[in-house]
């Protein structure tokens, strides 16, 4: 997926909200439609891995008292890592690393919102909410001993927005939407970016219109300082690196400097004696990279990993205790016994997810859009399928910043979803049909295309059986998640399974995919595929909504009440065209070992989670 359509002014591009396919997309976490081995986003097994077969077997013996003997490093699992350039690592994986070796203006603790101050000592917003101007800490410290100033932020910033191996062009330009100049191509014009060195510890820089996430964007590491002048793929800069160089051994400012890459096999950093920051109280982090799932899960049995995920095939609900549920959503407990007999801690946290079936509004009608919501029951879902690790949706905002929180995410779907709320109304699907004039002589064949993943799969086959009796014949069919997405991009399936994990946690990030009129497939750039027409009356609410949201994107308390009702109401839209049909939110889990102590992560990610004050046992 690419950028979205752009609206000019003057030489200057309008902010255009990023959507990228399997990318850390301005939030280092994935932008737009993800698919994976078991249905569950990134994190579903090892760490940002997939999940597959195997059964947990209880043998072994011993307690939860730790993973591995020996060493002060923190040993994890890890997928396959495109780079470490922060302007190119385009995965997860990377970016877990990369977290740990760079830091920026901002960050994220523990992967925790609101974001806070990190190279920054403090930051000034003008009236307008247009010029950013932070004060930058002194004496900070790159791994190569020069010293973080206002130029580096000057420079990084200009490599993220013009360098060809940049993969997050769009988070500058359009997400945060820095000033620029364009070409007649609607190509970044280099050196127009409306960023300045102040003095040698004030850095600023002007935004084309006010954006109330815009700290939130520039917490992502890609947006993270690294030594002026260090690689030459800029103009005015010869590169004291090549660029293959550094993205394989990189220079950072953060908790982590490099340590060894072995292609295929493991990733290492070391602890940086002069940070900044607190810490590192570990000697350094040592990821195993494994794709196969049933290798990581025998990686992890072995306690060859401190903290670690259990994939869904694998992971037994009833061996979870959860304790407590905090004021953010997130559950802790214990699991346990492994399969080598000890007993961990465990945690679930929501992430910035929306997994839902999408529909192509022309081939699908109306009635057999809202029969197919009654019949499903998202509670179910959740509990049956993945186990009890899930949220039920009924929006596509996550509860915890849904307009009102948790509290008012349930209260509106309780008493507005108009499909039922954790039940199946197979009688409303049934009614709803004959009302159109279907019947047992007259069914709808309805194709539900699916990426490769066992629980989509009994998702669908669930939902097919309960069809039947309302007179849809569904035929599901498996495919890989590319071909699916090309597919859906070409507008030639009937049904699909799809989700948004998105880049900042707003309700903007996510109602944006409800807005019909960028659904159109046959655009460069549509938002979502559902190709719903916009001339009904539920569209044009919709586009009247995202309108408001457009008009109000300062951070302002006048603004943002403006926001939240106008996000309702395209949640609402879209309940009553039921081009989407939100199934799960996703929760993250994490396992440790009592040896470990590390804090929870928040719903930016775990990947997010810097480890400098991690300690073991």
């Amino acid at each position: 997926m690419s950028t979205d359509t752009v609206a000019h002014e003057g030489t200057r591009t309008r902010r255009r909200f990023l959507k990228t396919t399997g990318a850390i997309a301005g939030g280092a976490a994935l932008a737009g439609c993800t698919g994976d081995g078991d249905g569950q986003g990134t994190n579903d097994s090892g760490t940002n891995g997939t999940a597959g077969n195997g059964s947990e077997a209880q043998n072994g013996s011993g307690g939860g008292g730790g993973g591995k003997i020996g060493n002060d490093r923190l040993d994890l699992v890890n997928s396959t890592v495109s780079s470490f350039d922060p302007i190119a690592a385009s995965d997860t994986a990377s970016g877990a690393v990369t977290t740990q070796l760079f830091d920026g203006l901002m960050t994220y603790p523990n992967g925790e919102v609101p974001v806070t101050a990190l190279i920054a000592s403090g930051y000034e917003v003008s009236d307008d909410y247009t010029t950013y101007t932070f004060s930058l800490k002194e004496g900070v410290k790159f791994h190569n001993g020069d010293e973080v100033t206002a130029n580096d932020f000057v420079y990084s910033y200009e490599r993220l927005a013009g360098s060809p191996n940049s993969q997050a062009v769009a988070d500058i330009l359009d997400s945060v939407g820095i000033a620029h100049e364009t070409d007649g191509d609607d190509a970044y014009k280099p050196n127009t970016l409306a960023t300045e060195a102040v003095d040698e510890y004030t850095f600023r820089f002007e935004i084309e219109q006010p954006f109330h996430a815009a700290l939130q964007v520039l917490s992502n590491n890609q947006f993270a300082a690294v030594p002026e002048g260090i690689v030459g793929d800029i103009q005015g800069y010869q590169g004291r690196m090549e660029q293959g160089k550094f993205a394989n051994d990189p220079i950072g400012a953060g908790p982590f400097r490099f340590g060894n890459y072995q292609s295929g096999t493991s990733v290492s950093v070391e602890r940086f004696d002069d940070y900044h920051g607190t810490g590192p109280k570990i000697a350094g982090v040592r990821w195993q990279l494994i794709e196969d799932t049933s290798a990581i899960y025998n990686f992890v049995m072995e306690r060859n990993a401190d903290v670690f995920n259990i994939p869904t095939a694998q992971y037994k609900q009833e061996r979870a205790a959860i304790e407590r549920t905090d004021d953010k959503g997130r559950r802790f407990g214990t699991y346990g016994p492994l399969r080598n007999g000890a007993t961990v801690n465990y945690l679930e946290v929501p992430s910035l997810s929306v997994f839902y079936i999408g529909f192509n509004v022309p081939n699908v009608p109306t009635p057999v859009r809202k029969a197919t919501a009654y019949a499903l029951n998202q509670g179910t879902v959740v509990d049956q399928v993945f186990k009890g690790r899930g949220l039920p949706a009924y929006h596509y905002t996550i509860p915890s910043i849904y307009p009102g929180g948790p509290d008012a995410y349930e209260k509106h779907a309780k008493q507005e979803y108009p499909y039922g709320y954790n039940e199946s109304q197979l009688d409303r699907a049934r009614q709803v049909m004959e009302d159109a004039g279907y019947g047992p002589n007259n069914t709808f064949s309805l194709g539900m295309t699916i990426y490769q993943s066992k629980t989509w799969l009994e998702t669908a086959k669930l939902l097919r059986d309960q069809l039947a009796s309302a007179h849809i014949e569904m035929q599901i069919q498996q495919t890989q998640f590319s071909s699916l997405l090309e597919q859906v991009q070409k507008g030639s399936v009937d049904a699909f399974t799809l989700g948004w994990i998105v880049p900042w946690a707003a309700p903007d990030a996510f109602v944006k995919h409800l807005n019909p009129a960028t659904s159109d497939t046959s655009t460069p750039s549509p938002e979502s595929y559902t190709n719903r027409p916009t001339d009904t009356q539920s569209a044009q609410r919709a586009i009247d909504a995202w309108g408001t949201v457009q008009n109000n994107t300062a951070p302002t308390k006048q603004a943002k009440r403006a926001r939240n009702e106008a996000y309702i109401t395209m949640e609402e839209a879209n309940w009553e065209a039921m081009a989407s049909l939100p199934v799960y939110h996703e929760v993250t889990p994490r396992f440790w070992y009592d040896s470990v102590d590390i804090s929870p992560f928040g719903i930016a990610g775990d990947y997010k989670q810097k480890f400098n004050e991690v300690t073991l046992g």
